[in-house]
């Protein structure tokens, strides 16, 4: 098969998660920009990595690039690639325009010329025009902008890759999946570890967690827009699929929250993602969930601060105090992994990180606050000496 050229964005700060994916996949000529990694490969390299990748948010198909002084330079590029050899005008499309330090004025008027130029493309070949639809296209066609010069994609994967198709009920602020994933490996988490998350939401860490362990596809329960462009293989996207094989070791995986609404979300969702193992949840409070084991990671995104506005900066201070000299006192042998947008958690848990990532939740610039709760963390009363006892 010949090669293809690839583009995949993730969310900033796992970038040399998604290379590591790739490079796992097989990819070849594999290059981390800002926010994504280019690569290359075949049209089962493709399917593998819209199947099986957790950090990227899409697969973009490579179409062509080059310099641009004007829109019409731009529609010149676009009214040039084969349309036709990747869908027919029954199909509807959906132009998306993103640009750096591009010189020229108006994003919206590039993306009318783009539309006008697959238009023209198939009105002069078939007298026939796509339609737009701008909530749920066939095609998706991206266009990238630098100073000097323009590249176009074709969108391999229709909805973002983090929808995996599990999730309907979301919570009121759902971290998304791919993030979640890329703070799992962040934390070093192994299968037989234990794992918990003690302010769950959703359950979109630990359901990401069950099918790590397990060995399902991120993609395994949803469609790609490739299932619907000419020259799809399905012999070959189905023998890909038929190679997947699924892990059935029980692995001790537990999630909690406070909110019995989130509790029904999570058990929801949980029976749609078909975990082939059982996850242990309840319905507490995180000052009062105990370690279920020894040693093990705790990851959470707790849904304080900015991501839900439920709380004042003071009330945020009470609360991580106190659930610091909880981990503090009970979690000895554990590692702790908080996502956050507020910077001064650690001066709140009057504790010092190991490590700290940043990370976007979306546009939220965050943290990934690392405590590796040790055995004595906890501050206890100084013992006096015996010249102390003899001077009383």
């Amino acid at each position: 098969m010949s090669s293809l050229s690839f583009f995949a964005p993730c969310p900033r700060g796992l970038e040399h998660l998604l290379e590591a994916e790739l490079k796992a996949l097989n990819a070849t000529h594999i290059k981390a920009t800002h926010g994504g990694v280019a690569f290359s490969g075949d049209l089962a390299l493709m399917y593998r990595a819209n199947l099986h990748s957790r950090i990227a948010s899409r697969i973009l198909l490579r179409l062509g690039s080059q310099g641009y002084k004007k829109e019409d330079d731009i529609y010149n590029l676009a009214a040039r690639m084969p349309w036709s050899s990747y869908f027919s005008p029954d199909q509807t499309i959906k132009i998306e325009v993103t640009a750096i330090k591009s010189p020229l004025k108006s994003l919206e008027f590039i993306t009318l010329r783009i539309k006008d130029a697959v238009c023209d493309y198939f009105r002069d070949l078939m007298d026939v025009r796509p339609s737009v639809d701008t909530a749920f296209p066939d095609v998706r066609i991206y266009a990238f902008l630098t100073e000097f010069d323009a590249t176009l994609y074709l969108d391999t994967s229709g909805e973002a890759l983090f929808k995996r198709g599990w999730r309907f009920d979301k919570g009121r602020a759902p971290l998304r999946e791919n993030l979640a994933a890329g703070l799992i490996q962040l934390s070093g988490w192994k299968p037989d570890q234990p794992l918990l998350d003690p302010m769950c939401g959703s359950g979109t860490i630990i359901i990401e967690a069950g099918l790590m362990a397990a060995g399902i596809p991120a993609g395994w329960q949803r469609l790609f827009a490739f299932e619907k462009y000419r020259g799809f293989d399905k012999t070959l996207w189905d023998k890909i699929r038929n190679d997947v094989k699924i892990n059935k070791t029980p692995r001790a995986l537990f999630a909690s929250d406070i909110s019995a609404h989130a509790v029904h979300d999570l058990e929801n969702n949980l029976n749609r993602a078909q975990l082939p193992f059982p996850v242990a949840f309840e319905q507490n409070n995180a000052l009062k969930v105990m370690p279920p084991g020894e040693s093990g990671i705790l990851i959470s995104n707790p849904p304080y601060g900015e991501r839900i506005d439920v709380t004042t900066s003071d009330e945020t201070a009470v609360f991580f105090k106190q659930w610091a000299d909880h981990l503090k006192a009970n979690y000895a042998g554990w590692n702790a992994y908080i996502l956050t947008s507020d910077r001064d958690t650690p001066k709140y848990m009057r504790l010092s990180p190991s490590k700290k990532t940043p990370l976007y939740n979306g546009a939220l610039d965050c943290r990934l606050f690392e405590f590796k709760m040790v055995a004595g963390s906890a501050r206890k009363p100084r013992e006096k000496s015996d010249d102390e006892d003899d001077a009383q």
